[in-house]
């Protein structure tokens, strides 16, 4: 069977092939949520502590299947990975994946806030997809002058935090701006 062929013709047999593997959606998760688009960004500053082979090998499985793309860096230069409109598609999906995980799993309801932040907000949802669009895909926002999606999220997530008051004993409160082990 060559790669991209899913074993049947099933929707979700075919999707699951794809993201059905954790480390996959914790790369796109960072990448989407986290702004990470480089290697070494990924392999260290994810909380997971995904290993360098592996996060290669996903890397590379996730290009093969369409879902990022890779500039063309030159020996000693940094590879950039850009979600495709695939990838930007799997937004919908983490946030679903979020949600059900909130509702079902144990999770840190430190790490939570932004998983029910946008399961709240599907108008939100979207102008995250349409503000990675620009950034991955160049296709400027279709409203412009909308604060971005990154901004509200941030807000929206500090005053959350905020509202919580301490963090549970132990733990340290995430670094907003990075940290998205959350979605």
């Amino acid at each position: 069977m060559a790669k991209g062929q899913p074993r049947s013709g099933c929707a979700i047999n075919a999707a699951v092939e794809v993201l059905g593997d954790a480390w996959s959606l914790i790369v796109l998760r960072d990448i989407v949520f986290g702004g990470r688009r480089h290697f070494r960004e990924l392999l260290t500053r994810s909380d997971e502590g995904i290993a360098s082979n592996i996060l290669a090998n996903r890397l590379r499985t996730l290009v093969e299947e369409g879902l990022l793309s890779r500039d063309d860096a030159t020996r000693g230069q940094r590879a950039t990975y850009s979600l495709t409109e695939a990838g930007i598609r799997t937004v919908p999906v983490m946030v679903a994946l979020g949600t059900w995980g909130m509702n079902h799993r144990p999770t840190s309801p430190a790490l939570s806030v932004r998983a029910r932040i946008l399961a709240e907000s599907p108008d939100l949802v979207d102008d995250l997809i349409d503000e990675l669009r620009e950034i991955h895909l160049g296709i400027p926002r279709p409203a412009p002058e909308r604060p971005l999606a990154s901004e509200r999220l941030q807000r929206a997530f500090e005053a959350a935090t905020e509202k919580a008051g301490a963090w549970p004993s132990g733990s340290d409160a995430p670094e907003p701006a990075t940290s998205n082990a959350d979605v």
